[in-house]
């Protein structure tokens, strides 16, 4: 198998936790270069990763004719101008989410990436949670019946400010940019576009100078999506609420991969992505006029796929799991959420 090789620019939270461990345990894929400047940054990138470069610049990588794959894992201020600049050096690009601040840079890269014949993507990789792969097969199966109405929660409590860029004002800083743009993918994956939307954003820490807290509704002919997030929910009620004609689908807990990260663990060092069964959802419906109450196995996470559907894309034997048009989408949401949120009155989104 013919490998590719990947250089990462930005190795902070993003780049160490999701994105090196994913790209070094698939085939095809070598993390050639690594961009940072951070000296304790560097010495925990040779230690996990002996045989990677250090990137002096972001230069260093354009410049490169060996990388083929550039990966963008840097402020959302930086995305349109790194991943333009990435492009027009000829190399297949990923971006971590959001896409761009806004739907006209969005739209401007979608367009550089056809003209030159370039693959390029968002790390929109919640939508390989496993309790989201669940919720979707429960919906695709039909146990509900008509879905009528549909929430998710991504919820924490952090009473402070932490101190990181995306709790400043600056352009895509915020909650509805970071932990919102999770919860719209998931929502246009599974309903595609809306009607109208609502939202109400709020500022709830004593300290908070950008959103952090959001209510967003989604309007459908014959459906209704309510996505929420915040960061003084201590006790958290379920993750996803599905609601049809048929039955209620009830998902508490959170998807496993992330603290197995945290904690160490690596994607090819064994099972991987399977949830406990303690937090199995609840499934109660009536099939074929048979009631049903029980827990439904959850579904494994598996985030080792988009890296293994890019290697597949670039080599054209797979479609691409994630369009940049889809990431587009997602910005042109929060960004009528915003107008949202300043009219105080839902908007048709078209």
């Amino acid at each position: 198998m013919e490998s590719l090789k990947v250089a990462i620019a930005g190795f902070g939270f993003g780049g160490r936790i999701f994105h090196a461990p994913f790209i070094q345990s698939t085939d095809g894929l070598v993390i050639d270069k690594i961009l940072t400047t951070d000296p304790a940054k560097i010495a925990g990138i040779q230690k996990a990763y002996p045989h990677v470069k250090i990137a002096q610049s972001f230069e260093d990588i354009l410049s490169d004719p060996d990388i083929a794959i550039v990966v963008l894992a840097v402020p959302n201020t930086f995305h349109h101008d790194m991943a333009t600049q990435a492009l027009q050096a000829g190399k297949h690009v990923v971006v971590e989410k959001p896409f761009t601040v806004t739907s006209e840079q969005a739209d401007a890269l979608i367009r550089l990436a056809q003209n030159g014949d370039r693959i390029l993507t968002v790390y929109h990789n919640r939508r390989l949670d496993s309790d989201f792969r669940t919720v979707k097969k429960v919906i695709e199966k039909n146990l509900l019946g008509r879905v009528v109405e549909y929430e998710a929660h991504y919820d924490r409590f952090r009473n402070y400010i932490k101190d990181s860029w995306k709790q400043t004002i600056v352009p895509g800083g915020g909650i509805l940019y970071d932990l919102g743009a999770h919860l719209i993918d998931q929502a246009l994956t599974l309903f595609g576009l809306p009607t109208e939307i609502y939202a109400d954003l709020r500022l709830q820490r004593d300290e908070a100078v950008v959103v952090d807290n959001f209510e967003l509704i989604l309007s459908y002919p014959n459906l209704k999506a309510t996505l929420k997030a915040g960061m003084l929910v201590k006790e958290r009620g379920p993750r996803f609420a599905v609601f049809g004609t048929e039955g209620t689908f009830l998902k508490h807990g959170m998807d496993v991969q992330e603290a197995a990260l945290l904690n160490g663990l690596r994607p090819d060092g064994g099972p991987w992505g399977i949830e406990p069964r303690e937090i199995w959802g609840k499934l109660n419906t009536s099939m074929n006029d048979v009631p049903f109450v029980g827990r439904i196995e959850s579904e494994t996470g598996n985030y080792n796929q988009f890296y293994q559907n890019l290697y597949q894309a670039i080599k054209g034997e797979e479609s691409l799991l994630i369009t940049p048009e889809s990431a587009r989408d997602v910005i042109r949401v929060i960004e009528t959420a915003y107008q949202s949120n300043k009219e105080g009155r839902r908007l048709t989104f078209g």
